[in-house]
């Protein structure tokens, strides 16, 4: 599998840019741009919906080709919340993901509750883990802790 070029790592300056691409790989149904985004390691994984994990780039590539037998996903990240430490980043997502046909007013919105987990390499940072879980419309409304910790 191709690996990207230094010229590409600079399109993937910080753990936005990654994600940003990531969800236009994932809106245009492109595999080979998608693959591009994972850090080269054994132990990158991946989670879809309801699914199994994978584990290593082989995997995770046979699970988008499956995925994208169906098409491109439309969908939209919103409410990231960011943790960033030194060389990695923990981006939890709520996802929109629009189901159904627009064009005939039979599209209906789905939630996915996601992490993406980003490592700084020396070709950027790059995508270690996505693991992504059903959800619901009362994800929508996040609930906050007034300050207190809770266990």
């Amino acid at each position: 599998m191709p690996r990207p070029s230094a010229q590409t790592a600079v399109l993937l300056a910080s753990p936005d840019d990654t994600e940003t691409q990531f969800y236009e790989a994932l809106q245009h149904a492109d595999l080979d741009r998608l693959m591009q985004l994972w850090a080269d390691e054994d132990e990158v994984a991946c989670v879809h919906p309801g699914g199994p994990r994978l584990v290593g780039l082989e995997a995770i590539r046979a699970g988008f080709e499956q995925v994208f037998g169906n098409g491109a996903i439309p969908v939209h990240p919103e409410r990231v919340r960011r943790l960033e430490s030194g060389d990695c980043a923990i981006h939890h997502v709520l996802e929109r993901v629009q189901v159904g046909d627009p064009a005939a007013r039979t599209s209906t919105v789905a939630w996915v509750i996601a992490t993406n987990v980003f490592l700084k390499t020396a070709l950027g940072w790059r995508l270690v883990l996505h693991h992504a879980s059903p959800g619901s419309a009362s994800d929508v409304q996040e609930l906050m802790a007034d300050g207190d910790t809770l266990h």
